[in-house]
């Protein structure tokens, strides 16, 4: 079965169990999508090689502890489906369970936007008036696709499997062929001269806390396998498939940048338009090099927002039947397509694709912000981790040292990415979140209950300030798009 047909159907189970290879195909298919094709700019803004090295370091352990939290969640806590939703939820209380929901879902709908973008780029390199993505005609276009995908899902997604098919060879093939190309073109002379980054990088630090949010972009979708736990064949295969899926994709993004250092100069790759993977093929073999990457890019990336999409409409869907979203969110037509689930994402994409239009720099901007509302999600499933591996050894998940230091380095890590992302994406995630407790709210009066427990009125309080203040230091001018 391939990913298109697995996750064909959120709204039930599908016809035969996902075994460890699909699972494993799942989490690759979700990791590598628009985020590798803009590595080698995004890193080269930030980086030198030596500073590239130590972020992959950091990332490749702190992204590897939280695929062994999604795994030891996975076998320890099987009840517990749906993935980084299920684990806030059952951890910390209904209210950060909705507020993980609803970040993971809102990561994937900016993440979406994204894909518009990189696509708009990639044409507007033989289209001017498209710029790199973020003139008004691209926002036009883009809307475009957002509703024709919407109506293309809506009626029922049987025709995705071979379009998958298509897909997965369209990622993989041009980046192993980039990396591949890469390697033979190599000059030791200009990767030396990037190793210790421009003067305009900073310090060593600053240099890889400034590509760390980089890094969670690419590396969502580790946690693909955990999303789909309810169709495993096994459980322990989520566990697998995961760590499969993230050792193997871990080595590909690490490959991609490195490789790019040896061909410019790190200010030259810092300025290349994205999708910076094909300017720097174009480096190295001429304009076919460019061509390839470019097509390569456009047909993964339309793969990969439609996998994301459908994604995202099984967390907002599996949340709904647990009573945590709205009940409308829970409907689905006779083809198992959740249309209200996919009308959200879509209008939220949407919503971040007209905001792009006011940032200076379109990608990064969505970029940084799917990073960021990631973050939180990602906190509370790694605090859970260590809250089962503190329990008694007579508890269900309790009692076991490794999964202990696990998980607490996994909290560790994803607190420092929250440090990295710094207070403007901060507050800008909370600008959504806030707003986003209608929907708790709606599903609370659906069911006759008190809408906030005291220690939730708490977390409702901090989020509105935090929403304020992000919007009264966009007004004044403190933090920008």
């Amino acid at each position: 079965m391939s990913q298109a047909e697995a996750t064909a159907s959120p709204g039930s189970a599908p016809a035969a169990k996902l075994p460890l290879f699909t699972l494993t195909a799942l989490v690759v298919g979700s990791m590598v999508g628009a985020g590798v094709f803009s590595l080698p700019r995004r890193f080269a803004q930030e980086t030198g090689v030596a500073g590239a090295l130590i972020s992959w370091a950091v990332a490749g352990t702190g992204m590897l502890m939280l695929a062994f939290v999604f795994q030891t969640l996975a076998v320890r806590r099987p009840e517990l489906d749906a993935g980084v939703y299920a684990y806030a939820k059952a951890g910390f209380g209904e209210y950060l369970g909705f507020f993980s929901a609803f970040g993971y879902w809102a990561s994937a709908c900016v993440g979406n936007v994204t894909y518009w973008v990189l696509i708009m780029s990639t044409i507007g390199a033989v289209v001017p008036a498209l710029g790199d993505g973020d003139t008004v005609l691209a926002a036009v276009l883009s809307s475009v696709g957002l509703w024709l995908f919407f109506s293309f899902i809506r009626r029922g997604v049987k025709e995705a499997a071979a379009i998958n098919r298509i897909v997965t060879v369209a990622k993989l093939v041009p980046i192993i062929v980039f990396i591949l190309l890469a390697l033979f073109c190599l000059d030791p002379g200009v990767f030396a001269d990037n190793f210790a980054g421009a003067d305009y990088a900073g310090s060593l630090f600053n240099q890889v806390r400034g590509t760390m949010l980089a890094t969670v972009f690419v590396f969502l979708g580790v946690e693909g396998a955990s999303v789909y736990s309810r169709h495993a064949e096994r459980r322990e295969d989520v566990g697998r498939a995961t760590i499969l899926g993230f050792l193997s994709v871990f080595a590909v993004f690490a490959s991609v940048t490195v490789v790019s250092y040896g061909i410019l100069p790190m200010s030259e790759i810092a300025e290349l338009r994205q999708p910076s993977m094909a300017g720097v093929l174009e480096a190295a073999v001429g304009t076919w090099g460019q061509v390839l990457i470019s097509i390569g890019l456009i047909v993964s990336v339309l793969g990969a927002y439609l996998a994301w999409t459908l994604m995202a409409a099984e967390v907002l869907f599996v949340a709904a039947k647990d009573k945590d979203m709205p009940r409308f969110l829970a409907r689905a037509t006779a083809q198992d397509v959740p249309v209200p689930a996919l009308v959200m994402t879509t209008l939220l994409s949407q919503i971040v694709l007209v905001v792009t239009l006011f940032s200076d720099d379109a990608f990064n901007f969505a970029l940084d912000l799917t990073s960021s509302l990631s973050l939180i999600p990602f906190l509370l499933a790694a605090a859970f981790a260590v809250k089962v591996a503190l329990a008694p050894a007579d508890e269900a998940g309790g009692g076991r040292r490794r999964e202990l230091v696990v998980s607490v380095l996994a909290t560790l890590y994803t607190a420092f990415l929250i440090y990295a992302a710094g207070p403007k994406f901060v507050l800008i995630s909370f600008i959504l979140y806030a707003p986003a407790t209608v929907l708790f709210v709606m599903a609370r009066r659906e069911q006759g209950r008190r809408l906030f427990s005291p220690r939730e009125v708490v977390i409702l309080v901090v989020s509105v300030i935090g929403a304020i203040t992000g919007i009264v230091a966009l007004a004044t001018g403190w933090i920008e798009l």
